[in-house]
């Protein structure tokens, strides 16, 4: 799945350059990406006329707010792709939905394997429509957290570190690349538990999950042969290129110059340093 800084550089780009641009049409390719919906014309339908007054985030979930008080709510899953076109410019075979505006071109959502959902809701029924998001722990990108508060969370728990870090309960938005590369930085352990870290263990975790995850949007995401990131402008995310651990098993770790290691762990490969204790 994409993670937090792929999402956030998505919401980030379209929220400056959709707001206040009005549908003119939309058109669905498939059933694919609309699986709350028993045809694609009650999709597409409703949402001619309406103007985008803001794009948010909540967890994964893009959110697309109209005039009309309703919302699209956009789960990219882990192939989807939101991408800002002109009218004319040629289409992706796997194109599965185009918003065209009344100016500026259109909004068209890519996704070849159809891991993406597209729904439209009443602003105010978020919760209703999408409850894990109730259950959702802490977003340190959308709102600052202090380490004590994020030690106080983090000590109610006896989780294994990357287990923890993985857990939208615990914080949003956060897979096996960025909590390897979190747990590097804090020289961590990913099989620690979370209820044996000392004052300065957790303030190290703390600033860990904050700078890994703002550096992260700051170079656009991270895109990698698995999985391919672009932003809505069709630039691959630049973050690759300043991993630490994450696919980087055998090269010589910045820390220690030993190999980095790589083990099976929750039934994916964890990358680690062997200075992490």
């Amino acid at each position: 799945m994409f993670e937090l800084p792929e999402i956030e550089t998505v919401r980030r780009d379209l929220d400056k350059d959709l707001v206040g641009k009005r549908v003119k049409l939309v058109e669905a390719a498939s059933m694919k990406v609309l699986g709350r919906y028993k045809t694609r014309k009650s999709f597409a339908e409703q949402l001619p006329g309406w103007k985008i007054v803001g794009v948010g985030r909540v967890g994964l979930y893009l959110l697309v707010a109209f005039d009309s008080e309703s919302t699209m709510v956009v789960d990219l899953g882990s192939s989807g792709s939101l991408r800002r076109h002109a009218n004319k410019d040629a289409q992706d075979p796997d194109t599965e939905i185009v918003m065209t505006f009344t100016q500026h071109g259109q909004l068209r959502l890519v996704d070849a394997e159809g891991t993406s959902n597209v729904f439209v809701i009443d602003s105010d029924a978020l919760a209703e429509e999408i409850p894990e998001i109730e259950n959702y722990g802490l977003d340190p990108v959308d709102e600052p957290v202090s380490w004590t508060a994020f030690g106080r969370v983090l000590l109610r728990r006896a989780t294994k570190l990357k287990t923890l870090l993985m857990d939208p309960t615990f914080v949003v938005g956060i897979g096996n690349i960025y909590a390897d590369e979190i747990l590097y930085h804090a020289g961590l352990r990913y099989n620690r538990s979370s209820d044996s870290l000392s004052s300065q263990e957790i303030r190290r975790l703390h600033r860990a999950v904050v700078g890994t995850l703002h550096d992260a949007i700051k170079h656009r995401g991270t895109s990698t042969a698995a999985r391919p990131f672009v932003d809505p402008f069709g630039k691959p995310g630049e973050y690759g290129e300043h991993l630490e651990v994450w696919g980087k098993q055998g090269d010589l770790s910045g820390r220690s110059r030993r190999p980095v290691k790589r083990v099976k762990f929750g039934g994916s490969w964890t990358y680690f340093c062997t200075t992490q204790v």
